[in-house]
């Protein structure tokens, strides 16, 4: 299933920002994203969230279904998702270089660790990686570089300094 054009009025296209995901390597049901950008000295950090509340309705049987089930169950070698396989994994999926519907929070924040200003909204994003945390944890903690995120070493490196700047404000 694709996003239609259709589906795409009325929201914000970001679909030319770098925005990528961080998940365990074994992840099917790959739900949030990231964007990150610096400019004019300020952080400019995006928080995706695929958008299941376009295709699952306020009281529709799947609603239903997925509030009786509360939340997807992970066994040792399998997974019930909380939703039917064609959306979890599937149009739901920010899976990459494919458009998806999401909701998003773009963040200004500066050098102290304050948000200066936000705005969430709907969007459409194509997520550029499905990465892990073992390769980024391997960039910012050992400084090795995997095969395929080499264009992503600098906004990796730069939103650790912001992750230490707002751990450091608490």
């Amino acid at each position: 299933i694709e996003v239609r054009e259709s589906d795409k009025v009325g929201r914000t296209d970001l679909t030319d920002k770098l925005i990528f995901t961080i998940d365990g390597a074994d992840t099917k049901d790959i739900d949030d994203a990231i964007s990150y950008e610096y400019k004019n000295g300020l952080h400019e950090l995006g928080v995706h969230i695929a958008d299941v509340s376009y295709y699952v309705t306020e009281n529709s049987y799947l609603d239903k279904d997925a509030l009786e089930r509360g939340t997807s169950s992970y066994l040792a070698d399998s997974v019930i998702p909380m939703l039917p396989h064609k959306l979890s994994n599937g149009i739901c999926s920010l899976n990459p270089n494919v458009d998806r519907l999401a909701l998003s929070c773009v963040m200004n924040i500066n050098s102290k660790g304050y948000v200066i200003k936000y705005k969430i909204f709907k969007s459409v994003i194509r997520s550029r990686k499905q990465m892990t945390y073992k390769c980024v944890n391997d960039i910012l903690e050992k400084n090795i570089i995997p095969k395929g995120y080499e264009e992503y070493v600098n906004d990796l490196k730069l939103m650790n300094e912001l992750s230490n700047i707002l751990r450091n404000k608490m």
